[in-house]
């Protein structure tokens, strides 16, 4: 009786685990995808595919328009102190129809027999009650609002993120090594001219810059590079500044762009299939090229979605999303070429320089117009 017992007890397991295993986070079809550019397919916090992990994925849809998506809630979470002043809307997939929907409308389930994303406890979400209801029936959990769901994720952030590192020290980190030792072109991976790893990871795919590697193996070198590499070369109190060489101009005024690390901006962009960059020192005339790039040469202008901007931050002098900045304008503090637009990841610190420098407005990059920029020249 205590033998049947028992196997009885081991099938149970074994049959929720097989369930456990049997659903899929993967999107299964065409995920709805709310960001913009090369990049739109990966969490640009950790890279990993949205697709992949579409049931879990959440989005942030800010105060300008502008959308970012994440593989979980717990991304969400890292994220959050660098976009919760901007934040109009959140959004999360509907594990059951697998549609986007407002996270205040959402049921979550907690804690199942299913892994987690990034992180150690599972989180779902479901558009109606009785959908949570029943996965829970079949996967366990329990049932929670999003602020609560959220309180947790941001509470569990640090132990998710040592766990987390310890599986990639196992797995992920040596496959990434031996695939940057081999098979990279390491003169052509430039780690300082990019803001997040999900943009090193399209990166390295368009270019074939590691050879032709599938989704995990190109998972595994980006995470190396980014939080390796990139970490051992800097030092955890290093800048992340905007990589220049010593050779490049500036396609406006023709200046050696290295001589002025602090006011260095970049354009990148894919053109018939060729990867672009052109370093500036200044945002100033970064924006001339980019409103108007026949002007300076044989150059076409690229949409938007496809262009990536990279400015350097005033006061940290880090590489910062030009498309994301707040930029001051009509201050005191000139670059290179005069009177400059001075670059910000954020708007509190925009709002204490204009202060500190008579500066007149700030503004984000879809509110500098042509007119405006060539009025700074005056």
């Amino acid at each position: 009786m205590v033998k049947l017992i028992a196997c009885s007890v081991l099938a149970l397991f074994l049959t929720l685990g097989l369930h456990a295993e049997e659903f899929n986070k993967a999107a299964s079809g065409e995920p709805e995808l709310i960001q913009q550019g090369d990049t739109k397919a990966y969490c640009p916090i950790c890279g990993m595919s949205l697709k992949q992990f579409y049931k879990t994925s959440h989005g942030a849809i800010l105060n300008d328009g502008t959308a970012t998506q994440y593989c979980s809630i717990r991304c969400l979470a890292a994220d959050w102190n660098a976009i919760e002043a901007r934040v109009k809307k959140i959004v999360v997939t509907d594990a059951k129809s697998e549609k986007l929907i407002d996270v205040k409308d959402a049921f979550y389930v907690v804690g199942s027999k299913v892994p987690g994303t990034m992180s150690q406890v599972s989180k779902l979400a479901f558009a109606q009650k009785t959908d949570a209801e029943a996965f829970m029936k079949e996967y366990g959990g329990e049932l929670m609002t999003f602020d609560k769901v959220f309180a947790l994720a941001k509470a569990s952030l640090a132990q998710d993120v040592d766990a987390f590192i310890q599986k990639k020290q196992k797995g992920m980190y040596p496959m990434g090594e031996k695939i940057y030792s081999g098979a990279c072109a390491k003169d052509k991976i430039h780690l300082d001219d990019f803001t997040t790893i999900s943009a090193l990871k399209v990166f390295l795919k368009n270019n074939k810059v590691c050879g032709e590697l599938d989704e995990q193996k190109l998972q595994a070198v980006s995470l190396y590079l980014w939080e390796i590499v990139r970490e051992e070369a800097h030092g955890h109190a290093h800048k992340n500044m905007i990589h220049v060489e010593k050779d490049e101009k500036c396609p406006v005024c023709g200046m050696f762009v290295a001589k002025y690390p602090r006011w260095a901006a970049r354009m990148n962009y894919v053109d018939n299939g060729k990867t672009v960059s052109h370093a500036f020192d200044g945002v100033k005339d970064m924006l001339k090229f980019y409103h108007n790039p026949s002007k300076w040469g044989n150059y076409v202008k690229q949409p938007d979605d496809k262009v990536a901007l990279l400015v350097t931050d005033y006061y940290t002098q880090e590489a910062i999303d030009g498309k994301v900045a707040f930029y001051v304008v009509g201050s005191d503090m000139y670059g290179p070429m005069g009177r400059e637009f001075i670059p910000f990841k954020d708007e509190a610190s925009a709002q204490s320089f204009l202060k500190d420098h008579k500066g007149k407005r700030v503004l984000r990059l879809n509110e500098i117009e042509e007119a405006l920029v060539y009025e700074q020249d005056k």
